[in-house]
């Protein structure tokens, strides 16, 4: 089983739209790392081994990027897991302290990013994802539009098509996740908008209307995690968060073999990963008070509810028609207004989802906190392909 592991410090910066504020990505990764370390109250040379990870730049930018924190000649592993690299990059910071190599280390991501929708870097090799994309094209056909937007969209439309579901439950999480991002300072978009508004947006690919997507952002977060003997050995009882469990999948066969839009943004492994949590932590998602989970579109937020099992296969609409997921409802998800409102910086956003989820647990949400959290899900999803679904607690340290 390995040693238990803490969350014991966690940092992070505005998300910035694009080109809109003068800092590169070691500036990010000072400001997110500085943050995490202090809210830890220790110092970068107790940091034994750091994971750093990011999308868009060089082979060595983890290191650049951390040296602007010291230079203490430790291992620093540069990660790249498309949209999940935050929380890829946790879980290796994870298993060095779970597997006794080391007994503090940190979890860094940045990203800098270009205006506009995301687009292919290298047209001379084969690209990570044209399996995914030719499964596409023959089961829904190419549209002009973002090829992401297409490839979540014909998720939705799926789901449509075998549920009943309609647009306005797709644009309703557009709606609560905007509304949710008023009351977060390190939010991209803080504007609160009306049903129609979202409905209303400049069409991208239907059912997703612009403010249903998630935009491209600049940005950093960090997480230190350490043993219990450090926790305990540097007074961090009070503010430590336990890791309960951490999955990582990858695709499996059904990805391909069961021609389906939905399994090609990640269902199952969504689905496995989720399971392996549940497992091995005790709790399962009726425990769970707040999510975090991967809206870089609507549609996703809608299919991972019945993947993470917060509710059945093919009742999404109902649970959303509910206000189950949202204050008041079942669990409260997303209460940082999502990748949709708080924006996207990729290597980012899985670390930005363990700062919430930890100030949530901790009590430290301020005008966003959902009351009573005690247990707390994250879900940070990669195509091409990786799944990342991570439980946390309240550590009961003394």
């Amino acid at each position: 089983m390995g040693r238990k592991v803490y969350v014991v410090g966690v940092g992070m910066t505005k998300f910035e739209k694009p080109g809109s504020k003068s800092w590169d990505y070691p500036d990010m990764a000072r400001e997110a790392g500085e943050k995490a370390l202090a809210d830890a109250g220790i110092p970068y040379d107790a940091v034994e081994q750091a994971a750093v990870g990011y999308c868009y730049g060089d082979s060595t930018c983890g290191q650049r990027a951390i040296y602007s924190l010291g230079l203490t000649g430790i291992p620093v592993y540069n990660v790249n897991n498309n949209c999940s690299t935050g929380s890829t990059a946790l879980f290796m910071a994870k298993q060095f302290v779970e597997g006794g190599l080391a007994d503090c280390a940190m979890a860094l991501g940045f990203e800098k990013m270009e205006k506009g929708s995301l687009g292919v870097k290298y047209t001379d090799r084969a690209n990570p994802m044209e399996q995914q994309f030719n499964l596409m094209v023959q089961l829904r056909g190419f549209e002009n539009g973002p090829p992401a937007a297409q490839i979540f969209g014909n998720a939705g439309r799926e789901h449509m098509d075998r549920y009943g579901t309609k647009p306005e439950h797709f644009a309703k999480i557009g709606w609560k996740n905007h509304k949710h991002s008023v009351n977060n300072p390190y939010s991209q978009f803080q504007d609160e908008y009306s049903l129609d508004d979202i409905q209303n947006a400049p069409m991208v690919h239907s059912p997703l209307t612009k403010l249903q997507c998630c935009p491209t952002s600049d940005g950093a977060a960090a997480a230190i995690v350490a043993s219990e003997d450090f926790v305990r050995k540097h007074g961090l009882g009070g503010k430590a968060v336990e890791i309960l469990a951490m999955a990582l999948t990858t695709d499996l066969p059904s990805t391909f073999d069961d021609k389906s839009c939905i399994k090609l943004v990640g269902f199952d492994m969504t689905k496995k990963a989720a399971q392996k949590v549940y497992e091995k932590s005790g709790f399962g998602p009726e425990n769970v008070d707040v999510v975090e989970l991967h809206d870089c579109f609507s549609a996703n937020e809608l299919i991972t509810y019945e993947a993470l099992g917060l509710c059945p296969e093919g009742k999404a609409g109902e649970f959303i028609d509910a206000g189950a997921n949202t204050y008041g409802g079942k669990v409260v998800v997303n209460p940082s207004g999502g990748l949709i409102s708080k924006g996207h910086p990729l290597g980012a956003t899985g670390l930005a989802q363990c700062s919430e989820l930890c100030w949530q647990l901790r009590g430290e949400a301020e005008k966003r906190q959902v009351s009573g959290a005690k247990i707390a899900l994250q879900h940070n999803l990669g195509l091409g392909g990786a799944a990342v679904v991570s439980m946390y607690r309240k550590a009961s340290l003394a």
